[in-house]
């Protein structure tokens, strides 16, 4: 159903969800990073309200504890079924529901949903990947396509504006949320929505880094993130790149740490260059890319004052991934086709103001200036790493070897003790070798 999400990125965007029998209604944040539908089973300072199995005559325990951990947050909570209702599609249908009993810094101040839903694969799924996901169920009970897609709305609208909002749409794709033609790029592995990024590009320049940078150790589309989220070297490569043409002087606003403000007249977009990135087209030799403007990375968040509004730099620094976040997905329409193992990429209708678009789409391109795989399945330093993990297994090996043949032949053993002078030798040998 259109327009049924509500939210924007810096709170998350959620969909609003009847649980149990009679139900309960609640808010449940829209996440791709994810696989577990968890709802606030308990009261907490930061939810308005909570999902009460006591009150729901279909709930069933399965008393199994769960425990879930994000990039930033966590939740412990028990594991059971109960059916759901979805406003636009009909009947009610029988889900995996943990109730959340304890959490850090999960439920957030001032936020409107009280619970999460995880569309991501069965993999990723806590305890095991043997607990069904929402979305598996959904397509198995209701026999709607094995495909889903999100069109998240929340950077168009002014600070004033307190409920923005998008649409998920169960089961396929709708028309009136996207303009031009969808480009797919397939999924690498089913986790997370992995996929193969081939470069980056600031104000049309190239990122001189090799691609496999850019997948170290995975690159991902997760509207439950905030920003778009950049490894080490990578993010470094692009705040060099865009502050060669325009400087702030506190290194604060790249990290995150400080906001940047300038008068309510003056809109900085037009200091910031255009940020590019190449994904691998479903065909292999080919490329796509999708580029977001200055409108969705530098964010309003609060104004300051009557004449200041004050902006956040809506990229960082990752440890682990890529993550093409909401910063990003604000642009587009994005379709996960599970069915056919790709992530689409359409212009979203949503995604401008005054006829003035916020992000772009061009392809193809051809492949032959990058390496043939991109997706890093070790580091760059790792080969290294092998060989030294091989040689102390190979000495762990000969060590072991030693005590089963001193456990095993314990005269051989007192008969060397004796003979001190070979076993000094021999084991003066073993070290040099393995210096």
């Amino acid at each position: 159903m259109v327009d049924n999400l509500q939210g924007d990125s810096g709170r998350g965007y959620y969909l609003e969800l009847q649980i149990g029998t009679p139900p309960q209604q609640l808010n449940i944040l829209v996440d791709t990073g994810s696989s577990n539908f968890a709802v606030a089973g308990a009261p907490d300072a930061d939810v308005t309200t909570y999902f009460r199995t006591d009150k729901s005559s279909t709930y069933k325990s399965l008393n199994t504890e769960v425990t879930v951990k994000y990039t930033q947050g966590s939740w412990t909570g028990n594991l059971g079924t109960d059916v759901i209702a979805i406003l636009g599609i009909n009947g009610t249908y029988t889900v995996n529901i943990a109730t959340i009993l304890e959490s850090e810094n999960f439920f957030l101040t001032g936020i409107q949903w009280q619970g999460i839903l995880g569309l991501a694969y069965s993999t990723l799924a806590r305890p095991s990947s043997n607990v069904e996901t929402f979305f598996h169920s959904l397509v198995k009970e209701a026999g709607i396509p094995n495909v889903f897609s999100l069109q998240m709305c929340g950077a168009v609208l002014p600070l004033s504006v307190t409920d923005s909002g998008g649409s998920l749409i169960l089961g396929g794709t709708e028309p009136s949320l996207y303009e031009g033609d969808i480009w797919y790029t397939p999924i690498v592995e089913e986790w997370y929505y992995q996929i193969e990024v081939l470069k980056l590009e600031v104000g049309g320049q190239p990122l001189d880094l090799d691609c496999r940078e850019y997948n170290a150790d995975k690159a991902i589309v997760d509207s439950g993130t905030t920003l778009l989220r950049l490894p080490e070297n990578v993010f470094s490569a692009v705040v060099r790149a865009i502050t060669r043409t325009f400087m702030i002087q506190e290194p604060g606003f790249w990290s995150g740490a400080q906001l940047a403000c300038w008068d309510k007249t003056e809109k900085p977009w037009t200091l910031f260059p255009k940020i590019s990135i190449y994904l691998r087209d479903e065909n292999v030799s080919r490329s796509f890319k999708i580029t977001i403007r200055p409108q969705l990375y530098i964010q309003p968040v609060m104004q300051l004052g009557q004449k200041l509004e004050c902006y956040r730099f809506g990229i960082s620094s990752s440890a682990n991934a890529l993550v093409i976040g909401a910063t990003v997905m604000e642009g587009f329409y994005v379709i996960f086709d599970r069915a056919q193992k790709r992530v689409g990429f359409a212009l979203s209708t949503c995604a401008e103001i005054d006829g003035l678009p916020f992000s772009e789409i061009e392809g193809p391109f051809t492949t032959e200036d990058v390496t043939s795989n991109c997706v890093a399945t070790i580091s760059f330093q790792e080969p290294l790493l092998w060989i030294v993990s091989y040689a102390l297994m190979g000495f762990c090996g000969l060590v072991l070897l030693v005590l089963i043949i001193l456990l095993l032949f314990p005269h051989r053993c007192c008969q060397r003790h004796a003979d001190s002078d070979i076993v000094n030798d021999e084991s003066s040998l073993v070290r040099h070798r393995w210096k």
